[in-house]
């Protein structure tokens, strides 16, 4: 077998799960509920955000909270300031991926 196989819990229920750590990115898949989130953190990467289900709150840097719905990919530079919440009744699923991974 030359393919590597990652699973991902896809239950609903808060969660933040590690999927895949390497020298080549990191691939994060994040689970919240109304009001849930993040720390407010900076970027330790280069960071692609997707949202799977659900709408992503989120303030980036000092700027006002933005709100994007599932579809959505975004590209968040290294050291930009995040605030990811959910902010809905509807359960909020993002992929997380950094690339370079952080050291």
């Amino acid at each position: 077998m030359v393919e590597k196989v990652y699973k991902m819990t896809r239950d609903g229920k808060t969660a933040i799960e590690k999927i895949i750590l390497d020298e080549n990115l990191q691939y994060l898949h994040m689970t919240f509920q109304k009001d849930e989130g993040l720390p407010v953190h900076h970027a330790n990467s280069n960071v692609y955000m997707s949202v799977l289900g659900g709408t992503l709150s989120i303030g980036l840097d000092d700027g006002q909270v933005r709100e994007y719905e599932d579809g959505t990919i975004l590209n968040i530079p290294v050291n930009t300031k995040m605030n990811v919440k959910n902010l809905h009744e509807a359960t909020l699923e993002l992929i997380v991926i950094k690339v370079p991974p952080p050291a």
